[in-house]
C-alpha cells in the first residue's frame, strides 16, 4: 500500500475514473440480465412449493384410499358375521337367543351402512383432491414452461457476455489494487447509494454529472487543478473535469 500513497491526486483521480468506467461496464451486463436472475430464482422456489403441495395431496389421496379399503374389508367382515348369525338363528332354542342374534344381525347391518357412508364421503373427498391435484399439475407445467423460457433467455445472455464480463471483472480487481483503501471505501459506499452505480462523474455544462446540481466556477477551477479529491456538495459523488474523464479509456 505504500506505493499507492505516493500516487499524485491526479493519478488517484485517473485510477478512480478507470475503475468507474470498468464497473459501469459490469453494471451494463447486469442490466442486460435485468430481473431474469431474480425471476428464475422466484420461479424455482414457487415450483418447489407447488411440487410439495402436489406430493402432499397425493399422500392424502393414498391415505383416503387406504381408509376406503379398510371400510370395504369392514363391510365384508360385517356381512360374513351377519350370515353367520343368520345360520345360527335357525338353531335357536328360545326367544331370548333369537332376540340376541337379531340384535347382532342388526348391528352388522348398521356397520355395513355406516361403512358405506364413510366410503361415499371418502370418494367425494378423493374427487375433490383429484381436482386439486390436476390443478396443481397444470400449474406446475405452466410455471415450468415459463421457467425454462426465462432460463433459456438468461443462459443466452450469459453465453454472449460471459467472456467479456469475466475480462472486466479481472480489470476491476486490477484497478482496485491501485487505489488506497480509504478512497476505495468511499467509492464503494457512494456506488451503493445510487441505482446507476455512479461514484465518479464529470462536470458537464457547469453541473454535476450525477445529480445535475450547478457547480460554482471557483469549484470548477479547483477540480481542473487536480490538487485534491472534490465531491459534489449535493449528492456526494466524486467530481472530475470532463477533459480528464475523456482521456481515460477502457477497452
Amino acid at each position: 500500500m505504500a506505493a499507492i500513497k505516493d500516487y499524485s491526486v491526479e493519478e488517484k483521480l485517473v485510477g478512480l475514473i478507470k475503475l468507474q468506467k470498468i464497473d459501469s461496464k459490469l453494471d451494463e451486463f447486469q442490466v442486460l440480465k435485468g430481473e431474469l436472475p431474480l425471476e428464475v430464482s422466484d420461479l424455482e422456489d414457487e415450483i418447489a412449493g407447488l411440487h410439495a403441495r402436489k406430493n402432499r395431496i397425493e399422500e392424502e389421496v393414498n391415505g383416503i384410499s387406504e381408509f376406503i379399503e379398510s371400510k370395504r374389508e369392514a363391510i365384508k367382515e360385517a356381512e360374513a358375521l351377519a350370515k353367520k348369525y343368520e345360520k345360527q338363528s335357525d338353531n335357536v332354542k328360545n326367544s331370548r337367543e333369537f332376540e340376541a342374534i337379531n340384535k347382532e344381525m342388526e348391528m352388522q347391518q348398521l356397520e355395513v351402512k355406516l361403512a358405506e357412508k364413510h366410503i361415499k364421503d371418502a370418494n367425494e373427498e378423493i374427487a375433490e383432491k383429484a381436482r386439486l391435484l390436476d390443478g396443481a399439475k397444470k400449474t406446475i407445467a405452466t410455471k415450468e414452461g415459463v421457467l425454462n423460457h426465462k432460463k433459456s433467455e438468461l443462459e443466452k445472455i450469459i453465453v454472449d457476455t460471459e467472456k467479456e464480463e469475466t475480462q472486466f471483472q479481472k480489470k476491476s480487481k486490477e484497478a482496485r489494487s491501485h487505489i488506497d483503501e480509504r478512497l476505495l471505501y468511499s467509492y464503494d459506499r457512494i456506488r451503493t447509494n445510487y441505482r446507476n452505480g455512479l461514484s465518479v462523474v464529470p462536470v458537464e455544462r457547469d453541473a454535476c454529472g450525477g445529480c445535475f446540481n450547478a457547480i460554482p466556477p471557483q469549484k470548477q477551477s479547483e477540480i481542473r487543478l487536480h490538487k485534491k479529491v472534490i465531491v459534489c456538495e449535493n449528492c456526494g459523488r466524486i467530481l472530475v473535469d470532463s477533459d480528464l474523464h475523456d482521456t481515460v479509456a477502457v477497452k
